[in-house]
């Protein structure tokens, strides 16, 4: 079955997926290589010349890539065959301080770092596109009255804006989480076999820490290689981004169906969503976000199992690998969809008006216990009210003509109060203030990350 995540032309390419190209990845090896070539001259640990011929080779467009496929097939090593064209584009001269006291994760996981940073630059945009186009979303479904529903049954009255407040409030503290990690993910790790700087001599931390610098990245405090817990941090906070836009894209899909008809998602003409029954139009991309945020979610406890490094070193970095690189990717694809189906969301507010009127008022209840509330006390007229109610859900009838036939109501509340307290209009609180609020924190949220992406 072909996975529409990757045939859907209306969505455009994320370009996570890109940044993961091997070549990509292969650069900033070559970039740590340089930036190790480099420090170490300046400590004394290898001649200037050596530095200035290692830096000048480490470009991928200045070695033989078919070469380096062929030793990979070769030495079943990630590394070693780039290792070898560099050292031998060098030249014999100075080749052989290429890759000086350093191990192979050094190497890798540093540049890994590196294209992580791009990857998540990248992802944080999105993140504030996301909540810009929710800002207006919230804005314009700020006093558009819904049904407010708990345990998928009506319970009071809110605004459609109100939903969206609420949805920007856990994506801002998703955007948070992802600008708190980066000290502790953005760091380079150049420690040696096991994390000890045993090859590098007495003065590694600072070694460590110059190239860090010249990387744009943090030196590790303890460059072992058997910590995972940053990345593992990194796939957990891309989980929980998950979770929320899954929830969007479930409530979004839920809202879509026949019978409540309350919004939909873009649905260009010539969309087809059914072979046999010609009048489907179905919520494909919020079926999309559900689906990719239960893969992104499941890839969780793989980073947690990732971290469980035995000893100094074992293989769990591969599975780590592919946790943060699956998980971003799907970030990415994620972002994108739920970016067009928001903005260019269709609001049908006679549809909510129509459905807010389903139960015959029994959604304005919590009103009219409020106010007659005042006069014979909360607990007692909840009674009352209650035993209204749900007369009206068993046996029929109208909810505010039961209330008025009720002496111990209508001893307090006239016949046009009570119909005014039915009006679900008046019971939505603070929802449509909400809303703009929520609004207003979405810009500073998208400002916020904007500024810090162009420092960065």
């Amino acid at each position: 079955m072909i996975n529409p995540r990757f045939t859907d032309s209306r969505v455009p390419n994320a370009g996570i997926r890109t940044l993961f190209d091997i070549e990509n990845r292969w650069q900033a090896w070559l970039d740590v290589e340089a930036a190790l070539a480099q420090s170490q001259a300046g400590f004394g640990i290898i001649p200037a010349a050596a530095s200035d011929a290692i830096s000048t080779a480490a470009q991928l467009n200045q070695l033989d890539l078919a070469r380096i496929r062929v030793g990979i097939a070769e030495m079943s090593h990630p590394l070693m065959p780039l290792i070898v064209e560099l050292s031998r584009v060098v030249g014999e001269a100075y080749g052989g301080y290429v890759h000086w006291g350093a191990t192979t994760q050094n190497i890798t996981q540093t540049g890994d770092i590196l294209v992580l940073q791009r990857v998540h630059s990248a992802l944080l945009k999105q993140m504030s596109r996301l909540l810009v186009v929710l800002a207006d979303l919230a804005e314009r479904g700020a006093d558009m009255v819904i049904a407010g529903r708990t345990h998928g049954q009506h319970a009071v009255p809110a605004t459609f804006g109100f939903k969206v407040a609420v949805w920007i409030d856990e994506l801002a503290r998703h955007a948070t989480r992802m600008t708190q990690l980066e000290p502790r993910l953005f760091v380079a790790i150049i420690g040696g076999a096991a994390g000890t700087f045993a090859a590098l001599g007495d003065r590694a931390p600072q070694l460590q820490a110059d190239i860090a610098q010249r990387l744009g990245l943090a030196p590790m405090a303890i460059p072992a290689r058997s910590i995972g817990d940053h990345f593992a941090e990194y796939v957990c906070t891309l989980g929980l981004a998950a979770a929320t836009c899954g929830k969007i894209g479930r409530e979004i899909y839920t809202l879509m169906k026949t019978e409540f008809g309350e919004v939909e998602e873009p649905v260009p003409a010539g969309t087809v969503g059914s072979s046999t029954m010609p009048q489907k139009r179905n919520p494909q991309l919020c079926q999309d976000i559900i689906n990719i945020s239960t893969e992104i979610r499941s890839l969780v406890p793989l980073a947690l199992e990732a971290a469980q490094c035995e000893h100094e070193a074992d293989g769990t970095g591969a599975l780590m690998h592919d946790a943060v690189t699956r998980a971003s990717i799907l970030t990415g694809d994620m972002l994108e969809r739920i970016i067009l189906v928001t903005s260019g969301l269709r609001l049908y507010p006679e549809r909510m008006k129509a459905n807010l009127s389903l139960s015959g008022g029994l959604i304005a209840a919590e009103a009219v216990m409020l106010e007659l509330g005042a006069a014979i006390g909360r607990q007692h007229a909840h009674d009352v009210v209650y035993v209204a109610a749900q007369a009206v859900a068993t046996q029929g009838g109208s909810f505010a003509d039961r209330l008025i036939a009720d002496d111990r109501v209508n001893a307090h509340l006239s016949a046009d109060v009570i119909h005014a307290l039915l009006e679900p209009s008046r019971h939505t609180g603070l929802s449509s203030d909400l809303a703009r609020r929520g609004a207003i924190a979405a810009r500073h949220a998208a400002a916020d990350l904007e500024a810090r992406r162009k420092v960065a």
